[in-house]
């Protein structure tokens, strides 16, 4: 059976930058994989290339077996999409949105009738389906964008950044939404994020950096490749003892008395290791003085991000790269 989603080697640059490099990957059919990556990192470059609005410098790319270079026609019946940026009609009703985006799908009389009023009822919208688009939440018209995604029935959904904007209750809405409709339909769903909440919720976590997939497999598995408990340790920012508040001075001084293996990145120090509670006790006797505060947890998606990658997680990057 083929791949819900295939790259071989897929490469695009603007200019003299590159925007993804040698990016290989696959989606199973039914599967939700997210994609996450700081601003900047080419997600939506990825999205652009899947959903045949941007043709890619090298490599290649496939929708269910049809190429999205040569086959666009066909890719393009078979996905949905939602952008960052809004593409509901707000002087519109919410019925009169889903109905235009039906038509431009093929879909015509009862059954567009059937679909839009399925569609509404599924992302809780009936109630208000003769209300203009501009008197929604930010919530609700991203329920609005993901309900006309769906709307013709796609093999595949193609989410970047759905979730900005949204407060954290309901951006949980939206996941769960997106849980049922995979479950009812086994609709497959490529989440483009830089939440890591978001990403925890999906089935596959691949990670971009700077253009390249730096890992891809389960969350768990991803967490559990990085050690038992994670130690992070912020330096007193006026210790003169460390150099007037010098992460990496005080990162060598652990290592080298507790022979561990320490990294720094933006001045703060983070050891991995099984027994941490009790390491962290005998850093803080040991260190206290120079020490503004010594945290210990479960390793994260962020944690892996900058285990992999050297630096911390930041949404810093090019936006709409």
């Amino acid at each position: 059976m083929t791949s819900a989603i295939l790259t071989d080697g897929l490469m695009h640059r603007y200019g003299q930058r590159t925007a993804l490099c040698d990016l290989s990957f696959s989606v199973g059919h039914g599967e939700v994989v997210a994609l996450l990556g700081p601003n900047g990192s080419g997600k939506s470059t990825l999205a652009k290339i899947l959903s045949t609005l941007l043709p890619p410098t090298a490599g290649r790319a496939s929708i269910c077996g049809h190429c999205v270079v040569r086959e666009s026609a066909a890719v393009r019946r078979r996905i949905g999409v939602t952008f960052q940026s809004p593409s509901i009609d707000v002087k519109l009703t919410l019925e009169e949105n889903l109905h235009y985006h039906g038509r431009m799908y093929g879909l015509h009389g009862a059954a567009l009738r059937t679909r839009v009023d399925e569609s509404l009822a599924e992302f809780d919208l009936a109630d208000r389906r003769r209300e203009r688009a501009e008197v929604l939440s930010g919530g609700l018209r991203r329920r609005l964008e993901i309900a006309k995604a769906l709307l013709h029935q796609p093999d595949m959904l193609l989410l970047d950044e759905p979730s900005t904007g949204l407060d954290p209750r309901a951006r949980r809405a939206l996941i769960e939404l997106l849980d049922r409709r995979r479950a009812r339909s086994g609709t497959t769903c490529l989440l483009a994020t830089h939440l890591m909440d978001e990403a925890q919720a999906c089935d596959r976590v691949a990670i971009l950096d700077q253009g390249r997939l730096v890992a891809m497999d389960t969350p768990s598995n991803l967490c559990r490749a990085v050690g038992g408990e994670v130690v992070t340790v912020h330096p007193c920012r006026t210790d003169t003892a460390a150099g007037g508040g010098d992460a990496e001075r005080l990162r060598a001084a652990i290592a080298e008395r507790f022979s561990v293996a320490a990294a720094q990145v933006a001045g703060v120090i983070r050891i991995e290791r099984e027994d941490g509670h009790a390491f962290a006790a005998r850093m803080a006797e040991a260190f206290g003085e120079r020490v503004e505060s010594i945290s210990v947890g479960r390793p994260t998606l962020e944690d892996v991000f900058v285990r992999l990658t050297g630096h911390r997680f930041e949404d810093d990057g090019d936006v709409g790269t």
